[in-house]
């Protein structure tokens, strides 16, 4: 049987790519987006991939949501690739407490939310492929972005946690890391203000979205059943550990 992948975030950007990267591979696909209508009725023409709404933050809607597609695909989910994220920019003494926990709900509670629903189907296969997308923002730090960054380092707790205690089953669990990736957010910032950021890349150049989905092809794979509760950085050298 075809495996099942369900990419949250899946219709825009980064998450858009990997979803239509996995399609590639030869996995069936299912994207969850939290508002844009427009955006996902134009990602589901495009690709044929069927895009489902909901609030990642709400553990209830994850697991209704999450319960709609094994019922449309008529299988459990293989392979779950967390990438719903948010920011909500603003230096900590100015950081109003919904910027904090909006971003912190969105980032983080819901690869809890999400794995909740998914990994006793995966337990009792004996297979499963979690990613979960974090930040080099969570190994390095950034200013203006406490909530964020410590969302996105959270997430690397947890992967590590949710691999050992299931890496007996057949069930990997890994993070990928992404620095500076080429986006609308990117193309927004100030030419001046991109170059400098360019000039302390050591490859000296954006990252493409490609390179972090097939990054997320690889760790889906069979291929990738030795490796788990790693972080994979992909940031051009910019952040090494």
């Amino acid at each position: 049987m075809t495996r099942l992948a369900l990419v949250t975030g899946g219709t825009r950007g980064i998450g858009a790519c990997i979803s239509k990267e996995l399609q590639k591979a030869g996995y069936l696909v299912a994207a969850n987006y939290a508002h844009n209508d427009e955006a996902a009725n134009i990602f589901t023409r495009e690709t044929g991939i069927k895009a489902y709404k909901w609030d990642v933050a709400s553990l209830k809607e994850c697991a209704q949501g999450i319960n709609n597609i094994k019922t449309d695909f008529g299988q459990d989910i293989d392979i779950l690739v967390n990438n719903a994220g948010i920011i909500k920019d603003s230096m900590l003494h100015k950081m109003p407490e919904e910027s904090w926990h909006a971003v912190i709900s969105t980032n983080l509670d819901s690869c809890f939310n999400t794995c909740h629903a998914v990994i006793a189907d995966m337990r009792k296969k004996g297979f499963g492929r979690i990613i979960n997308i974090s930040s080099i923002n969570a190994q390095a730090g950034q200013v203006g972005q406490t909530n964020y960054s410590a969302a996105k380092a959270g997430i690397l707790g947890f992967t590590k946690a949710l691999a050992r205690e299931n890496a007996a089953k057949g069930i990997t669990v890994n993070a990928i890391a992404p620095g500076y990736i080429k986006s609308d957010m990117t193309d927004a910032v100030p030419t001046s203000v991109m170059e400098a950021i360019i000039a302390q890349i050591p490859v000296k150049r954006l990252g493409c979205p490609e390179e972090v989905a097939r990054a997320v092809v690889f760790l889906a794979s069979d291929g990738s059943g030795f490796i788990t509760g790693e972080t994979l950085s992909i940031n051009g050298g910019h952040h090494m550990e």
